[in-house]
């Protein structure tokens, strides 16, 4: 995908000049210039995506990490929610995968992001997995990471979504 443009959005797939946005992204939004699951360490700076612009402005980001027949979503971010533009980052992923002869795509959230859940079931997305208190490992990876989450909820678990191509 060279880029792909929405009347509101334009994505186009991540290059250098993008890494120091994605890692600061990343600091401002997850606490650290990496992601964590399942007990692995990711920097999304250093991963494929895709951007998403508004003009001259940034507005969201996914990065993802193939890996024999799976497509992992590290990171998603949308920055104008309502616009569509986590969803068509999402398509952008699963083109990709599908392109390369993966079987799915995964990724995932914590079991306080019920925005997140609500968001990736709409759109196909399977609850397939519930890793119990995965986060305490995460800790000693990430020793900023809360306690409490969104909605007051305690961060204690990674759930596993997926999307069979």
């Amino acid at each position: 995908m060279s880029g792909t443009q929405n009347a509101e959005f334009t994505l186009l797939p991540l290059t250098p000049h993008d890494r120091a946005w994605v890692r600061q992204l990343s600091i401002e939004n997850w606490a650290a210039d990496f992601v964590v699951s399942r007990g692995r360490i990711h920097f999304v700076d250093t991963l494929p995506g895709w951007g998403a612009r508004q003009g001259d402005e940034r507005v969201g980001l996914v990065a993802y990490e193939l890996a024999g027949r799976d497509c992992e979503v590290v990171s998603l971010n949308s920055l104008r929610p309502g616009l569509g533009i986590g969803t068509a980052l999402l398509d952008a992923v699963a083109d990709r995968a599908r392109r390369t002869g993966c079987r799915r795509v995964w990724l995932i959230t914590t079991n306080d992001n019920l925005h997140a859940l609500g968001f990736y079931q709409r759109r196909g997305y399977r609850l397939v997995a519930v890793y119990p208190n995965a986060l305490a490992e995460t800790r000693r990876l990430k020793p900023a990471l809360p306690e409490i989450g969104m909605n007051g909820i305690p961060l204690r678990d990674e759930l596993e979504l997926e999307l069979k191509l």
